[in-house]
């Protein structure tokens, strides 16, 4: 079920009100059963694939803490359960069309034929969330938890069952066993920030992938400054639809009294790489680093720096997989990796080089070039392609009218626009970023959110806003029900 379907209209208010109605020792029961029906709105029968690794995870756990000398098999036997079935269903056909065509090379007989069916919609993300269970009971940070129901609506809460943020049982299981009370504040919070998530996805996202999904499908039709503006176009669309996805998901939570970890945390302002991981996507960012980064450079301590820079290309190398079994999100993954291990190698030469610039300067010049990278990377994540990313990449700056462009010779009807999209959506495109960014400078150093919302001074202009907000999300929203980028992994 999307959240931006007409049946999550119907599911979110139905499922809250009976929430709120229910007696306490009822409502997991609800919250169970909805998220059964939210996940099998997309393919009923892959839920038995859940119920597998939940029933496998929910004993490996209880066998951990109850055991002392086979508490290590217990987890590995988890880990290779969830993993197998990562690997299975996401990863064999990549590797057996690797291999088939390894083979034709070789001239060896390989009949393995691949597998037909299809991937279960967010299996990387709540495999994550079970992985992380489990290795908490491990290592003591956890007990495990003994009813069966309570820990399955941990894996599928259906807030963050198919695209985060992937929790940890720390934050979120001891929140299913209190009676959450009808809160008017959390309430009215929640659904203020699912409606701003649903702007983001339906207004700002959705239309821009009108002119991005052409440009990528077919790049041999466009000129440079065209497959420019759909990368800077695709770098807004991706961040919209997730953080909209991020932002629906914590507000349908917290109207029920639910506090999930936040996921982003406006990585557009960052000046490195390193920072853009610490504010994108960060409940994956920090599974990597908690479960992955860390136990590597611990184990590996007397390698010094080496060490670090070992760890940080396989954690990235491994991120890169875990958003797609293809080459180019491997590829998307090691550019992410070189670029922290450039950044970790050279701190210090590049921090005594920015002092001989002007505060100014090497603020918006940090955040240029962290933006202008990323891009860059999600070339490859968004192209269907090695060789279609590699084409738009050695086109970037050829064809037709980039010289004019550069020079600054733009006449009156230069550039055709209505090649991709109409010239007015084009415009309107752009003029929906710079209010995305204008509202969010505002929201991060004045907080205005709080100030209009949650102060009674501005009743007027609080409706004022509501009222606006409708009618702009009814009048420009792009509803065709198309998916969030993240549902495929």
């Amino acid at each position: 079920m999307l959240f931006n379907s007409v049946q999550f209209l119907i599911f979110f208010p139905v499922v809250t009100i009976l929430y709120f109605l229910l007696p306490f020792k009822l409502r997991w029961v609800l919250l169970l059963a909805a998220s059964c029906v939210f996940y099998m709105a997309f393919v009923p029968k892959y839920i038995l694939i859940l119920f597998f690794t939940i029933i496998v995870d929910y004993w490996a756990a209880i066998m951990i803490e109850n055991s002392e000398k086979h508490k290590r098999l217990y987890l590995v036997c988890s880990i290779i359960a969830n993993v197998g079935v990562l690997a299975v269903f996401k990863y064999f056909n990549f590797l057996n069309s690797n291999l088939s065509h390894l083979a034709h090379v070789l001239d060896w007989n390989y009949s393995i034929k691949n597998l037909s069916w299809l991937l279960p919609i967010g299996l990387s993300f709540h495999t994550f969330q079970a992985m992380s269970y489990t290795i908490e009971v491990y290592r003591g940070n956890q007990k495990a938890e003994k009813h069966l129901g309570i820990y399955a609506l941990y894996v599928m809460f259906y807030p963050q069952l198919v695209a985060g943020p992937i929790e940890r049982p720390q934050n979120i299981l001891h929140q299913f066993h209190i009676k959450h009370k009808f809160d008017y504040n959390e309430v009215k919070s929640g659904l203020l920030q699912m409606c701003w998530g649903l702007l983001k996805k339906c207004v700002i996202a959705d239309r821009l992938s009108l002119y991005v999904t052409p440009v990528f499908n077919h790049p041999s039709k466009y000129q440079g400054y065209q497959l420019i503006i759909a990368l800077f176009f695709f770098a807004f669309q991706i961040y919209c639809d997730f953080s909209g996805y991020s932002d629906i998901a914590l507000g349908s939570a917290k109207v029920m009294g639910f506090k999930l970890m936040t996921n982003f945390n406006y990585p557009f302002v960052s000046k490195s790489i390193t920072e853009f991981w610490r504010r994108w996507h960060i409940s994956l960012s920090t599974w990597f680093n908690d479960y992955l980064f860390t136990p590597l450079i611990t184990s590996w301590r007397n390698l010094g720096k080496w060490g670090i820079v070992t760890g940080l290309f396989i954690t990235f190398f491994l991120s890169g997989i875990w958003h797609g079994a293809g080459w180019t999100f491997i590829v998307f993954g090691i550019l992410h990796g070189a670029a922290l291990i450039y950044e970790f190698l050279t701190r210090k030469i590049r921090k005594k080089v920015f002092k001989l610039l002007p505060k100014w300067c090497n603020e918006y010049l940090s955040i240029f070039l962290m933006f202008s990278y990323a891009c860059i990377t999600w070339i490859y994540f968004r192209a269907p392609h090695i060789n279609t990313a590699n084409y738009i990449i050695t086109h970037l700056f050829q064809g037709e009218g980039f010289t004019d462009l550069v020079r600054l010779k733009i006449q009156k009807g230069y550039f055709d626009f209505n090649t991709v999209i109409p010239a007015n959506e084009f415009v309107f495109s752009l003029e929906l970023i710079v209010l995305l960014c204008v509202f969010e400078y505002l929201q991060r150093n004045f907080n205005i959110v709080e100030r209009i919302f949650e102060n009674n001074k501005y009743f007027i202009v609080r409706w004022a806003v509501y009222y606006f907000a409708i009618m702009f999300f009814l009048f420009e929203g792009v509803f065709n029900n198309t998916s969030f980028i993240y549902f495929q992994f």
